[in-house]
């Protein structure tokens, strides 16, 4: 797996590859990207969106990608994939599960708010990559029950610990929540993202807490779940299983 800035994952299973949430881009409306560009990601076999919210579902990043490529997406969403052009749309509700190519790719409950600026009403939704390394991509989500679901169920676990802000508004992870949340699921590894890609234009360094969420993720998991390894990626770095 080749973590590439924000949600945005490229995974390697059993020869299959996803996309999770693409974010291609150096701008998104106030935000740019201080982490390294994206270079070329090549053919992919399935693109997978968590939600409708424009650092996660984005139209520019989109286009990029080529339409006849299948594309998971939460239920509501199926319009707005057509108009981009994409044709093989899955729309999913948490508890449904999707063939790509042998692999099986089951929607996962998520406690965020649905998307504002698409008239799609989508609840958002986590996924987990069921072949080879079960693997669990969290998208957007806050500490809530249903994460018990999926503890016996993943080797690794795809964690969202930061944003861009001086903080992580309700509905997502913070390092101190998404310790918490890998209490709850206990994989064998946990790669934090959602951390160190953006920060608003008129900032010229990125705020202190997002500097240090790894290390506060880190130290905060060490105590709640000593057996999770914990590998830190930056953007562009990849990992595999051994």
């Amino acid at each position: 797996m080749t973590w590439l800035g924000h949600s945005t994952v490229l995974l390697d299973v059993a020869g299959v590859r996803i996309l999770t949430d693409p974010l291609l881009r150096n701008r998104v409306a106030h935000l740019k990207r201080v982490a390294p560009a994206v270079p070329p990601i090549g053919p992919v076999d399935a693109i997978l969106l968590s939600h409708a919210h424009l650092d996660h579902l984005d139209i520019p990043s989109l286009r990029r990608l080529p339409r006849d490529t299948p594309v998971v997406v939460p239920a509501g969403l199926r319009r707005t994939m057509r108009r981009l052009g994409y044709e093989r749309v899955h729309e999913v509700v948490a508890g449904d599960v999707v063939d790509i190519g042998g692999v099986g790719v089951r929607a996962t409950f998520a406690s965020h708010p649905p998307g504002r600026l698409l008239p799609s009403g989508a609840e958002p939704v986590g996924y987990l990559i069921q072949g080879g390394t079960p693997t669990y991509f969290a998208g957007d989500t806050d500490l809530c029950d249903e994460l018990r679901e999926l503890h016996g169920h993943v080797q690794v676990a795809l964690l969202p610990i930061s944003g861009w802000g001086p903080r992580v508004p309700e509905g997502h992870l913070d390092p101190d929540r998404a310790a918490q949340a890998l209490e709850l699921i206990r994989p064998k590894t946990c790669i934090p993202i959602h951390w160190g890609t953006f920060r608003p234009l008129y900032r010229r360094r990125p705020y202190e807490a997002d500097e240090r969420a790894p290390q506060r993720f880190i130290d905060l998991a060490a105590s709640l779940t000593p057996e999770v390894a914990i590998r830190v990626l930056l953007p562009g770095e990849r990992w595999a299983t051994e």
